[in-house]
């Protein structure tokens, strides 16, 4: 017999294994070289989204969402979301002219859930602050050893959080932006 029926068998080296390593990683390392200079810069300019068009749309079906009657010179509106279904919600976020984020949700929910979803599992909350608004005047603080800070109230059975890494006075300019009136056509 010939050695039929049994499986080939060649050399296997600890040098030929990482010598196949070698060419791969410098092969690896040459595509990404390669790939990077024939790569153009990406542009990470935000993108405007119209959440005023979004505020007409709660107004119509029927909800009385918290939002800004406008966006202070140079912020610029970045996501919205609106849910009119069973589980109603509204969310806007918001970068300012330093590009710091500031957001707002509101949801059928407690405002510590909120708090755990958008500032964090560990928040502690602070003193009630007095920024006046059209919504309340009294808010309840948040904050995260991240330097995230949040305010929140309630809006019937609506929880209502401000939230965002700008700065507390950034924070207290847009929530004194707020209102629950409808929006006008002009």
């Amino acid at each position: 017999m010939s050695g039929q029926g049994q499986p080939s068998r060649y050399n296997r080296s600890f040098g030929g294994m990482a010598g196949a390593l070698i060419v791969t990683v410098l092969f690896v390392v040459a595509f990404v070289t390669w790939r990077g200079l024939f790569r153009t810069d990406t542009d990470d300019t935000p993108v405007p989204v119209d959440w005023q068009e979004t505020v007409t749309l709660a107004d119509q079906a029927g909800l009385q969402v918290v939002r800004p009657r406008e966006l202070p010179a140079g912020w610029i509106a970045t996501s919205v979301e609106l849910n009119a279904s069973d589980d109603p919600r509204w969310g806007l976020g918001v970068l300012t002219d330093d590009g710091d984020f500031v957001g707002i949700r509101q949801q059928d929910t407690s405002v510590d859930s909120l708090v755990e979803t958008y500032v964090d599992e560990k928040a502690d909350a602070g003193d009630d602050a007095t920024v006046p608004s059209e919504v309340t005047d009294t808010w309840q603080t948040w904050s995260d050893s991240g330097g995230d800070h949040g305010f929140s109230t309630e809006v019937g059975d609506e929880a209502v959080l401000v939230y965002g890494s700008a700065p507390v006075a950034d924070i207290e300019a847009f929530i004194g932006l707020l209102t629950t009136s409808p929006a006008t056509t002009g």
